[in-house]
Formats: structure tokens, C-alpha cells, sequence
């Protein structure tokens, strides 16, 4: 086979997948993944490999494929992505979202950041090692997964409940969200995620009683729903260090000088850039509201009002959130999980840890490595439930001036395509020396 470095392709593959629309609303409307898992099949089976794509539910597609290593005595890796993608509106957007336009030395479109850009660097790395006949040290399990983006239920979660093989013999992964640089104190520093909040939707209903809208009534659902709100959103959460967060702001504190004071930590989080806007919400347990439903005409007091609560949690804090926001609803709201997810939190340690920042130092000598919190979630949190300890790494080489963080789920997402290409070689490097 011809010798193409994964670095090669690895731009055209993502602008081809952001060309895909895979957009997930949630609901079960979208368009699905089956046309990218079919693409993604593709490339794998070109190289001469096998893959499997497999539906959870009509159009809800997942691909996933082993390539064996040269130890079968070692515990294998997976390497995982999601092929789903959050909604964008056109008309918010200075580009077309799925046009996956190559302009100033970027890449736009939906999925861009999150996390085509990773599936790309997967694909192109497994094409690589396909066609040259090279074995990785251990067994590789590369999926690639639907429905990241609402929690999994047709994705990642359905695969380890109704397919746990394919995972067999697996300890270890990485995917997204990991891996990727920031300035700190004049110094290039990547991020390895290494621990993430757990998951709490929340649903609230609060209840009263019906009547005229013109007429006093000391039961109204939606004052009642309102005031729970009001507390929830408002709830000074205190700040709680993990020990990844700990160590993470104890690096900062080494390349800045500057120390962490609990009372005060916009004073370190301003060190940081606009990485302090995933920084900034791992210190503490967090509860935003997202919706408000209640009534169905003007004059009509309704007998129930409902609200969605966005509750993101510290390890092990899951039920004493839950715990506080009952408290804080009060009586006469009802309060329910619509989705629940663990929080996770692996040591900074480690041959895997080793072997990604040797390989991130093979691109980067003397780069700064710091293990950091994820405030959202990954496929990670499904995977952990088969004993799978995960990582972040999607590696990307990044310019100070470029907004990362807001690209997540942002407008004119974006992504450099010489920071695809550094990604590929440092993944290429972890694969073949791990």
C-alpha cells in the first residue's frame, strides 16, 4: 500500500466527517449517525480491516473494530470518539456549520472541537498502522460511538450493556476533551483529563391549585416553581478541591508564582485564560437551570409548573446534591433525576500517563503536563461501568490566540489544521509505544 502518513489525511477525514450532519437534539429527531458510521466503516474496511456497525435504535449507529497487538497476554486500549454532534443554526453561524470550510489555516463546522476532529485522528492513526502492517503493543478496540452528546443512552451505554465483548480484556481508554495546550505563565502547558464531574438532570414540578388568573390564590404552582428556582440557581455551592484539581492548581501555582486563595480564585483562574472557564467550574458542585415550562393561557393559574436543572457534581457528591436541592425546592416541588451519570477520577499516574506524555514531549520537548477536571462528561462515564479507567487526550497543538474552550458547542467552531496534524503524529506515537 501506498505510503501515506496519518498526518496526510487526517484533515481531509475530519472536514469530510463535519460534512456528515449528525446533529443530536435529544428527542430522538435528528438525523442520526448511520451515514458516519457508515463513512467511518468505510475507511476502516479500505485499509483491510474488519468493522461492525451496529444500530440501538433505527439510524443510531456505532462502529467499533480490534486490531490485534503483538502481546494478546496484555490488557488492551480503547480508543474511542462520538459521532454525533450538537445542533447549530445557520443563520448564527458567518460559515455554513456542515460545510467544514479550510479558511486561515482552519477548519469550521459543527463538531470541529467536538470531536470530528478526534474521530479524524483515530481513523487516520488506524489507516496508518492498517496499511504499513504494523502491530501496536496490545490490543487497540477503536469505536467510534452515537448519542455522546445526550448522555449515551443509544451509544456508548447501550454498547457496554448489550455488547460488553467487544470490550473484553480492555482497562484502559482515552477520547476527548484531554490533550490539548494552554499558555500558562509563559509556559506551553497540555491538559490531560483525568477526572470529570458527575451528571444530575434534574426535573422539578412544583404543584398548586388551578383557578382564574384574576383571583388571589396562595397556591399558585408557578410562584412556587419560581422561588424554587430562584434558590437553586442562586445556591452559593462552597469551593471543594479534589485531588485533581488540588495538583492541577499546584502546577499553576509553580509556573506563575501565584497562589490559590479559596476566597478569592479569580486571582489564579485570571493566570489562565479562557481555560478558566473549565477550570473555574470544577471547583465546586453546580446547579443551573435550563428550562421553564408552566401554564397554557394567560388567565388560567395552571396546577403544576415544571423545571430542568442542570446539576453537574464533585466525585462522590452525587446524593448530597441531590440532597440540598430537595431542601432547597421546598415543600410542594417534586424533584426527579431525568438523567444520572457518575462522576470519575483516575490517578495521574501510571504507564498510560507516562506513555502520553512522552509522546506529547515528541512533538513538544519540555512542554508542562498538568492533570485537570472535566465539568462536563464523557463516553468514559459508560465505559467505567466494564472496570475501563479513562482518560482525555485528544492532543492538539494550539494557538494562544484561539478561544478552544468556547468552541465547545459554540458558534464557528473552529480548529487549526496543523494542530490536526500534531495531534495525529503525538496519537501515532502513544499507539505504537504503549
Amino acid at each position: 500500500m501506498p505510503d501515506v502518513l496519518p498526518e496526510d489525511e487526517v484533515v481531509r477525514i475530519c472536514q469530510e466527517l463535519i460534512r456528515i450532519d449528525t446533529s443530536n437534539f435529544g428527542d430522538g429527531s435528528g438525523p442520526g449517525e448511520r451515514a458516519a458510521a457508515e463513512y467511518a466503516a468505510g475507511l476502516i474496511e479500505e485499509v483491510g480491516m474488519e468493522a461492525e456497525i451496529f444500530e440501538s435504535a433505527p439510524g443510531r449507529a456505532n462502529v467499533v473494530t480490534r486490531m490485534a497487538g503483538e502481546d494478546p497476554s496484555a490488557s488492551a486500549l480503547v480508543v474511542h470518539g462520538h459521532l454525533d454532534v450538537v445542533p447549530a443554526l445557520r443563520d448564527q453561524w458567518s460559515v455554513d456549520p456542515f460545510g467544514a470550510e479550510l479558511k486561515d489555516g482552519l477548519i469550521w463546522g459543527r463538531g470541529a472541537v467536538d470531536m470530528k476532529d478526534m474521530d479524524a485522528m483515530i481513523l487516520a492513526v488506524l489507516r496508518g498502522f492498517a496499511r504499513t502492517g504494523r502491530k501496536p503493543k496490545r490490543d487497540i478496540i477503536f469505536a467510534f460511538f452515537a448519542d455522546e452528546e445526550a448522555g449515551g443512552a443509544y451509544g456508548a451505554r447501550y454498547a457496554v450493556d448489550k455488547r460488553p465483548e467487544l470490550f473484553l480484556g480492555a482497562t484502559e481508554a482515552i477520547s476527548e476533551v484531554g490533550g490539548f495546550s494552554a499558555t500558562i505563565g509563559g509556559q506551553r502547558t497540555y491538559l490531560l483529563q483525568t477526572a470529570e464531574k458527575g451528571i444530575s438532570w434534574l426535573r422539578l414540578v412544583a404543584h398548586g391549585r388551578a383557578g382564574h388568573g384574576s383571583q388571589i390564590n396562595t397556591d399558585n404552582a408557578v410562584t412556587r416553581l419560581a422561588g424554587a428556582v430562584t434558590r437553586i440557581g442562586e445556591y452559593k455551592w462552597p469551593i471543594e478541591l479534589t485531588p485533581t484539581t488540588r495538583q492541577f492548581l499546584d502546577g499553576v501555582t509553580e509556573l506563575t508564582g501565584v497562589e490559590f486563595d479559596a476566597d478569592n480564585p479569580d486571582v489564579l483562574l485570571s493566570q489562565l485564560g479562557t481555560v478558566a472557564r473549565f477550570v473555574g467550574a470544577t471547583l465546586q458542585n453546580t446547579t443551573n437551570p435550563t428550562l421553564l415550562k408552566g401554564g397554557y393561557k394567560h388567565n388560567v393559574i395552571p396546577e403544576s409548573a415544571e423545571a430542568l436543572i442542570d446539576c453537574r457534581t464533585l466525585p462522590g457528591q452525587q446524593e448530597h446534591v441531590l440532597e440540598i436541592v430537595r431542601d432547597l425546592a421546598g415543600t410542594g416541588v417534586d424533584v426527579s433525576y431525568v438523567h444520572q451519570d457518575v462522576s470519575l477520577e483516575v490517578p495521574f499516574a501510571g504507564n498510560l500517563v507516562d506513555s502520553m506524555i512522552d509522546a506529547l514531549h515528541s512533538e513538544d520537548p519540555g512542554a508542562k503536563v498538568l492533570p485537570y477536571t472535566l465539568s462536563g462528561g464523557t463516553d468514559n462515564k459508560s465505559l467505567s461501568r466494564l472496570g475501563i479507567t479513562g482518560y482525555g487526550f485528544a492532543p492538539l497543538m494550539l494557538p494562544d490566540e484561539l478561544d478552544f474552550t468556547g468552541m465547545f458547542h459554540g458558534v464557528d467552531e473552529r480548529v487549526p489544521a496543523d494542530s490536526l496534524k500534531f495531534g495525529a503524529r503525538v496519537l501515532n506515537t502513544l499507539l505504537t509505544n504503549y
